[in-house]
């Protein structure tokens, strides 16, 4: 039973679980930014997303978790959390508003495309590698699984009957259900020979590495504002103050000079919360932890 996340939210956790998180810059896949030629390079995207899969599958391999129930633990669902930072200046640069119609169908497709490029490095390391342990290990079906998801007792399954964790996962998790509907092969593929993990996508706050990777927005979060001071503590224990200015109006300067900011230009000192919310939904139906949100 989970009770409760890491304290950001965004990653669900069982006992000795650990929080493996790595974000993808999305800034750094716009073409054309500001222009009516703007766009998103996809296929460079899925290459990213199939590569960096792998890279978080390494680090399982070397951890270096202090406690022995932690290395088990993520020994045997090598679970990682994958997510993305730079959603708000990424939509900005592409002449689109945090919250309108076509931001919300473009986070549904970055969320859409991370979750089945990495489904398929999840199922190619399978195959190289070996699925992780739990994958083949047998699960006795409960009545409180049955309740939880009707179509077992559809399929004529009844409690005390076993499944093995890559059918539950593959066959029965309602994530897998929504992946099997616009890539049923790789569902079935998954059902047949398991996954190289257990979980593959959370989107976490990335305040820190959104900073080093230009101030660009967080997570998936509207940029927070156009400018701010920032304190810095410095070795000697003293704070100084520096300007931080957004990435996306950076580059807008640095193109067009001081011209005035277009209307696609928001903040999250403008939203209203339904923006929040209908973009939080869009990216949820394709993230099999979570989402941390404000």
């Amino acid at each position: 039973d989970i009770r409760a996340t890491n304290p950001c939210g965004e990653q669900p956790l069982p006992p000795y679980g650990s929080c493996l998180l790595g974000s993808v810059n999305l800034t750094k896949f716009v073409r054309n930014p500001f222009t009516s030629e703007a766009a998103f390079d996809w296929e460079q995207y899925r290459e990213v997303v199939k590569v960096f899969t792998r890279m978080l599958d390494n680090v399982v391999e070397i951890n270096g978790l202090p406690l022995e129930g932690q290395r088990d633990e993520i020994q045997y669902k090598r679970r990682h959390g994958m997510g993305f930072l730079g959603l708000g200046s990424t939509i900005t640069m592409l002449c689109m508003k945090y919250g309108d119609k076509n931001s919300v169908d473009f986070t549904e497709q970055v969320a859409k495309e991370m979750a089945i490029s990495g489904l398929e490095s999840g199922l190619d390391l399978a195959r190289e590698k070996g699925p992780a342990p739990i994958m083949e290990d047998q699960f006795e079906v409960t009545a409180a699984m049955l309740f939880k998801q009707p179509d077992l007792a559809k399929d004529g399954i009844k409690v005390g009957d076993r499944l093995k964790g890559k059918v539950l996962m593959g066959k029965y998790s309602r994530y897998m259900q929504n992946i099997a509907e616009v890539a049923p092969e790789l569902a079935d593929s998954i059902i047949e020979e398991g996954c190289r993990f257990s979980h593959h996508s959370s989107i976490a706050p990335t305040g820190t590495i959104s900073l080093y990777a230009g101030n660009v927005s967080s997570g998936i979060e509207p940029v927070f504002a156009y400018a701010y001071t920032r304190k810095v503590l410095q070795k000697d224990g003293s704070r100084s103050e520096e300007e931080v200015v957004d990435y996306a109006v950076q580059m807008w300067r640095d193109k067009f000079g001081d011209a005035e900011l277009p209307e696609y230009f928001v903040n999250a000192q403008t939203l209203a919360p339904e923006d929040h919310v209908k973009m939080q939904a869009a990216a949820q139906k394709w993230i099999d932890s979570s989402i941390s949100k404000t």
